[in-house]
C-alpha cells in the first residue's frame, strides 16, 4: 500500500502545480477543479457493450456488472468510481456493464447475481468474491491476489461457442420481451392476444425451419433415385430376382407337400390292402368251419 500512496502523491503533483500557476485567478481555478474530476471519471471508467466487449480480451481488466435498479449496485457505484481513478497508476482497465442495456453480455458471462465483478488478464477470466471496498480492490490488483483464484473453464469463457449461443439466446429473449411490451402497451393488444401471436409465430417458424433443414439434407445427401440413372433398372432386377426366389420356394414347398400326400396315400392303400386280406382270411375260416360242421 505504500507504493500506492507514493503513486497517489505523484498523481497529485501536476494538480498542485496547476493550482500554483492559477493562484491569481481563483474563479478559473474553481472551474478547473470542477471540470477535472468529471473528465477523469469519464476517461478512467470505461463502458463495455456488445460492440466493444472483445477489448477486454487483451490486457488486465476489472469489470463490474450492475443494474440501475439494484440497491447493492447503487451502494457500490461510488466506491467503483473511486477505484477507477487508480486504474492508470495500477496499469489496469476499470469498466462497467449495464446488464439492462446489454442482455447479450449478461448471458455471455452468466450473470446470476448483482453486482458481479470479474477480473480478466489476457483473456483469462476470474470471478472476484472478496470485500467490495476501494482498499480491497487496490490490494487485489497490487498484490496480485487474483492468481490464487481458479480461472473460468474454456467451455464457459465468454468467447466460447457455448457462451456465444447463450448470448444470442439472451438477446432473443430481450427482443421478444420488447415486442410483447410494444404489442400490449403501444398497439393495445391484450396480453392473451400477444401470447397467441407468439405461439403462432413459433409454430410457423418451426415449420419453416423444418422445411429448410429437409431441403438442405436432400441437397447435401441426395436420394439414390436422383443420383443414379440406372436406379430403376436395378430396382426392377432386384424385384424380379425376389419374385423368382419366392416362386422357387413355393414350388419346393408344393413338391414337398405332394410327396407327403403320396406317401400318406400309399401308406393308407397298403393299410387298406392288409385289412382286406385280413377280412378275407376271416371269411375263409368261417366258411371252412361251417363246411366241417355239415359233414
Amino acid at each position: 500500500m505504500a507504493s500506492l500512496v507514493r503513486r497517489e502523491d505523484r498523481g497529485m503533483g501536476p494538480v498542485l502545480h496547476l493550482k500554483s500557476l492559477l493562484k491569481p485567478y481563483p474563479l478559473l481555478v474553481a472551474l478547473c477543479l470542477m471540470v477535472l474530476p468529471v473528465s477523469a471519471k469519464r476517461e478512467n471508467l470505461k463502458v463495455i457493450t456488445d460492440g466493444n466487449w472483445e477489448e477486454i480480451l487483451t490486457g488486465e481488466w476489472m469489470i463490474e456488472f450492475f443494474a440501475p435498479w439494484c440497491p447493492a449496485c447503487q451502494q457500490l457505484q461510488p466506491v467503483w468510481n473511486e477505484f477507477s481513478e487508480w486504474g492508470e497508476d495500477l496499469g489496469v482497465n476499470i469498466a462497467k456493464v449495464d446488464v439492462t442495456e446489454q442482455p447479450g453480455l449478461s448471458g455471455r458471462f452468466i450473470i446470476t447475481a448483482l453486482p458481479t465483478i470479474y477480473h480478466c488478464k489476457d483473456g483469462v477470466f476470474r470471478r472476484y468474491q472478496g470485500a467490495r471496498t476501494k482498499d480491497d480492490f487496490l490490494s487485489f490488483i497490487d498484490e496480485k491476489k487474483w492468481q490464487s483464484i481458479e480461472p473460468l473453464s474454456s467451455w464457459f469463457g465468454p468467447s466460447s461457442f457455448l457462451m456465444n449461443m447463450m448470448s444470442a439466446l439472451f438477446k432473443l429473449s430481450m427482443f421478444i420481451r420488447q415486442c410483447h411490451n410494444y404489442l400490449t402497451e403501444q398497439v393495445g393488444i391484450p396480453v392473451w392476444g400477444s401470447y397467441v401471436i407468439f405461439a403462432l409465430a413459433t409454430l410457423f417458424s418451426g415449420l419453416a425451419l423444418g422445411l429448410v433443414l429437409v431441403f438442405i439434407a436432400d441437397f447435401v445427401f441426395p436420394s439414390r433415385r436422383f443420383s443414379s440413372p440406372a436406379y430403376y433398372q436395378k430396382k426392377h432386377a432386384v424385384e424380379q430376382a425376389r419374385l423368382l426366389q419366392q416362386l422357387e420356394e413355393e414350388q419346393e414347398a408344393d413338391g414337398e407337400e405332394e410327396e407327403e400326400d403320396e406317401d400318406e396315400y400309399g401308406g393308407r392303400e397298403e393299410e387298406w390292402r392288409r385289412r382286406a386280406a385280413a377280412e378275407d382270411a376271416v371269411r375263409r375260416r368261417a366258411v371252412g368251419g361251417g363246411e366241417e360242421e355239415d359233414t
